[in-house]
């Protein structure tokens, strides 16, 4: 998406203050932190591929209002469109792409599609970031805006070819019928009492959104980058490239990794914490060991959201997901205020803490 390298430059130059802008994300937060769940149930009482199109819709409709009524309140209400957009994204993914494999009997390849897909995300900074450069400077935010506005309804309508597979047996018995015959708020409850009424589902939703909060760091990757005394800020956006090739290379090895344990996994986790640890040290030791970092943790995160979906049942797959994906926003939270306080070492701290819990967490595998 070209607009993403620069839609906070076109805020600030569009007469937003640092203020102003930190309410705008704290707007996108909000929306989507409430919209999480109730979203979820619409992606299972509904189809999948449709709810999938019509975040497609709300995201292009939000960059639009941007570029038609560029201030504060169209700001602010393309946030709240941008929100509900990616909360019907969160869990509907996941949910589409593991039942897809298991009506193909191929759901044992969840972890290598999850983690391929995850790094492909990371890779495509690259050619997004160039798109944008080329776009700035031959039409300005105007181009990159309706660039993004037709690559949104792009994807929405290739969503629309995608299958509906089967759904998995009935949420917790409440109807023998498909997911369809549930009510909406039948399908939110039993979405609710899967991710709670379960040791095995509730240590896997809890230990997915641990390890997805920990990623609220890449927020500050340009920080940790750009404090290092060796490095001057024109080097910090192809560093900040190499670090998250290195997170696209730790994901598209959960594959691999899915075969671990929780003893296995929280190793991996602790040397995750270790190597951002070592991040603190200056020169070139320290931004090797963020990419270290970033790949471990990215690794263990594809690993961690497999968990979730293989120990699920019910037809409400995407609420459970998205009771996890809200977890995840919550320990996002904290690990940005334990940054705020403590800085890198603090984080670090919390992540080597973390990788016991882990261990407990996936211990109860039925």
């Amino acid at each position: 998406m070209p607009l993403y390298p620069l839609y906070a430059l076109f805020f600030a130059d569009h007469g937003m203050s640092g203020a102003q802008i930190s309410a705008l994300f704290a707007i996108w937060s909000v929306t989507g932190l409430v919209a999480e769940v109730p979203s979820g149930a619409l992606s299972d009482r509904f189809s999948r591929r449709r709810v999938l199109a019509a975040g497609g819709v709300l995201q292009a409709a939000a960059y639009a209002l941007w570029l038609l009524a560029p201030g504060f309140p169209g700001f602010a209400a393309g946030f709240v469109l941008w929100g509900v957009g990616t909360a019907l994204f969160s869990g509907t993914v996941e949910a589409l792409v593991y039942e897809t494999l298991s009506a193909a009997g191929a759901a044992d390849r969840y972890a290598g599609v999850r983690g391929l897909v995850t790094a492909a995300e990371h890779g495509a900074q690259v050619p997004s970031a160039a798109a944008a450069t080329v776009l700035v400077a031959t039409g300005g935010y105007a181009l990159v805006g309706w660039v993004s506005v037709g690559t949104c309804l792009a994807a929405a309508a290739l969503t629309c070819a995608f299958p509906d597979p089967p759904r998995a047996g009935p949420p917790d018995g409440e109807a023998d019928g498909p997911g369809e015959d549930l009510s909406y708020w039948q399908t939110l409850r039993a979405g609710l009492a899967e991710a709670v009424g379960s040791r095995a589902v509730r240590g896997a939703l809890v230990a997915a959104a641990l390890v997805g909060g920990v990623g609220a760091l890449e927020e500050y990757f340009p920080l940790i980058v750009g404090q290092q005394p060796a490095v001057p800020l024109v080097a910090v956006p192809g560093l900040l490239v190499l670090v998250a090739l290195a997170g696209a290379a730790g994901a598209a090895l959960g594959g691999r990794a899915a075969r671990l344990r929780g003893g296995g996994l929280a190793a991996l986790l602790f040397l995750a914490g270790a190597a951002l640890l070592a991040a603190d040290h200056a020169g070139a030791v320290g931004l090797v060991a963020l990419g270290v970092h970033f790949a471990l943790q990215q690794c263990v995160q594809v690993v961690t959201d497999t968990r979730v979906q293989e120990r699920l049942s019910g037809r409400a797959r995407a609420t459970v997901t998205s009771v996890s994906a809200l977890g995840m926003e919550v320990a996002a939270l904290a690990v940005v205020t334990t940054w705020a306080f403590g800085g890198t070492h603090a984080v670090a701290v919390g992540l080597l803490a973390l990788a016991p819990v882990l261990w407990w967490l996936l211990r109860n595998r039925s």
